[in-house]
């Protein structure tokens, strides 16, 4: 037979021994398989960590669909755009040797179910809308999501540690050896599968078995088989023994999880009322822009009034000047308002994660729902403002009103049920509690480290190899235990030496003096936010009460001095004094209106009452019912 046939079929029996195998192992493993296993363990792990937080699940995903609002206002407006990335991932090119090929086209059709564009018409959003908007294309929102994402796949990492982690390897060599007479050509085999486990207590186990194929493909075409065990054990004895050392890092990974998943709730809530902040915000400045633009359109009719009468000689020139140049400032007023609203406007749908040439308002109707939402006890009437007694005489002295509680709104807690709750609640409080005891747990594993080191080796195997030069001896599959080898080792090192773990347990001890310090820090700050809060939510209260009066008084004011100016007994002046009060007065109340509103959803946040969905939508606390503790889980 010739040389070449023989290397034929000894890469035949190669493929068969190995390639076979290979080809097993091989089968499946794409990119793909290993990212969709990568989100199974992953979501597995957050629902886990979400029932451990609050006992409920939500729906997470870091996937966006294909059609988000974004791309449908960018094609439907014609928005200007530099890149294929502007529209989202799944427009991109698979470049030179993409490997997931699938995944650039995941969620293709799919749409977000966020809004109907319809081509040359603005957006319209109300709050509602906003908020679903904002969770859905913000890119710090995003970004939120996968640090959670991260730390669920840095949990899955260390409990693979302590999984059992199987190996196969196999290898074939193939020699011809044409310096002998006759020449030697042959196959030498070996598959091995191996098993490692490590436990929590710092033991790790490790066995394997290994089958030897020995095959002559010349001469007598002879083969020899055999079959082998090896398999060892460490056992620490001292420093580095005990679940609470051994299996620290996963210990600390599953509350970094725990926290990850506490960070982007306390997150969602902050994010919430920052998205309705910014649209109130905008509203305002709409509300501003169109008390400028009455004021000046007023103005503008006085300017003519005030030109009329000078022409009949009614009024003097200067007076004609001086009404000119309030309508000048008027008009720059209007004009400077029309450009923050704008400016205001673009960067809230940056933080929306829309384009910002991208064409859309939002809903005026909001802020007289908002003024209605605000219980009648907080606008009063205005006689009820003054400080004054028209009964008592003028030199009689002066009782103030200190502002109270009295007519307080829903949110307006007492201070020491505020606090309390927000010490119950609040989710930042939570992980500093963690981290004291997460600093308490490194000082002891610090202290571990000090000690000295007792390790256990332990080795037996049993059996033998196979090569070529052992072609002809009898095949034995049997490992012949009673035949094998045995080997224990007990190493010892002593704490002569440990400066490195010397220093590192003092500064495990300065860490948790950080930690604590760090606790008391939060913990003060919730009080100082709720105690802030609580305090604007009074002075916006008084607020609205103050402008809500001058309002009134400035309308009268108009009213009385157009009147005057008619009839030609009025001043200039305190006409065009009157109706910049009434300006003023309105800008004033709107942003006390405004300012009220997001004081309650703030204190409600910095309470941990805030709830909100993984669309972004709130759910308002009620004081007045009984308190739920669903959430107050112990992180220590």
């Amino acid at each position: 037979m010739s040389n070449t046939s023989t290397y034929r079929r000894a890469w035949l029996v190669t493929a068969l021994s190995g390639g076979i195998l290979g080809s097993l192992l091989l089968y499946g493993c794409k990119p793909g398989d290993y990212r969709r296993e990568a989100d199974d363990a992953a979501g597995g792990i957050i629902k886990q960590k979400q029932l451990e937080a609050f006992g409920r699940e939500e729906l997470f995903t870091i996937e966006k669909p294909a059609d988000t609002l974004r791309r449908r206002l960018m094609e439907a407006q014609k928005l200007a755009r530099s890149h294929a990335a502007s529209l989202g991932m799944t427009d991109l090119k698979p470049i030179d040797h993409w490997p997931d090929d699938d995944y650039l086209k995941k969620g293709v059709g799919e749409s977000d179910g966020l809004l109907v564009i319809e081509p040359g018409v603005a957006l319209k959003l109300t709050l509602i809308d906003a908020l679903r908007v904002a969770a859905g294309n913000s890119r710090d929102y995003q970004g939120q999501k996968e640090t959670v994402y991260r730390a669920a796949l840095a949990l899955d990492l260390e409990r693979d540690a302590f999984r059992s982690t199987f190996t196969a390897v196999t290898s074939t060599d193939i020699s011809h050896d044409a310096g002998v007479s006759p020449e030697v050509s042959g196959i030498d085999s070996s598959t091995s599968l191996g098993l490692t486990q490590r436990f929590k207590n710092g033991i790790t186990l490790t066995g394997a078995i290994t089958l030897d194929v020995a095959k002559l493909l010349s001469q007598d075409r002879s083969s020899s088989n055999a079959l082998s065990a090896d398999t060892s054990v460490e056992i620490p004895l001292l420093r580095g023994s005990g679940s609470h050392i051994v299996a620290e890092p996963l210990t600390q990974a599953e509350r970094d999880a725990l926290y990850a998943i506490y960070t982007f709730e306390r997150f969602k809530r902050t994010f919430a009322v920052d998205i309705a902040s910014d649209y109130l915000e905008v509203l305002q400045q709409i509300d501003r822009v169109k008390n400028e633009e009455d004021n000046y359109t007023g103005l503008v009719l006085t300017v003519r009034q005030v030109k009329r009468f000078s022409e009949a000689g009614k009024q003097s020139q200067i007076e004609v000047d001086r009404a000119s140049q309030d309508e000048l400032r008027a008009r720059q007023r209007w004009i400077s308002a029309q450009q923050s609203y704008e400016r205001r406007l673009d960067s809230f749908k940056v933080t929306m994660g829309l384009p910002t040439d991208a064409d859309i308002k939002l809903d005026r109707d909001e802020l007289p729902r908002l003024a209605q939402d605000v219980r009648a006890s907080l606008l009063p009437r205005r006689d009820t403002l003054s400080s004054s007694d028209e009964s008592l005489p003028a030199d009689a002295p002066v009782t103030l009103t200190v502002p109270s509680r009295e007519g307080a709104g829903p949110m307006e807690l007492a201070v020491p049920i505020a606090t309390d709750l927000a010490l119950k609640n609040r989710l930042d409080l939570r992980i500093a509690q963690g981290r004291v005891y997460d600093a308490q747990r490194r000082v002891v594993v610090a202290a571990d480290a000090l000690r000295a080191e007792l390790t256990l080796l332990g080795r037996a195997s049993a059996g033998e190899s196979r090569s070529l030069s052992s072609t002809g001896s009898r095949d034995e599959f049997d490992p012949r235990v009673d035949e094998g080898f045995y080997d224990a080792l007990l190493t010892i090192d002593l704490p002569l030496e440990r400066t490195r773990e010397r220093n590192a347990y003092r500064i495990s001890l300065i860490n948790l003096k950080r930690a604590v310090r760090d606790l008391q820090s939060s913990e003060d700050q919730v009080k100082l936010s709720v105690r802030n809060i609580l305090r604007d939510l009074l002075e916006f209260r008084e607020s609205l009460h103050i402008q809500a009066g001058a309002v009134d008084l400035a309308k009268d004011r108009v009213r009385s001095t157009d009147m005057l100016l008619q009839a030609g007994r009025g001043s200039i002046r305190n006409a065009l004094d009157a109706k910049s009060d009434l300006v003023q007065s309105q800008n004033a109340l709107t942003a006390a209106l405004v300012s009220y509103r997001i004081a309650e959803l703030q204190i409600q946040r910095d309470m941990g009452k805030l709830q909100v969905n993984e669309q972004g939508l709130w759910q308002t606390y009620n004081p007045q019912e009984v308190p739920d503790d669903s959430d107050d889980h112990n992180n220590g």
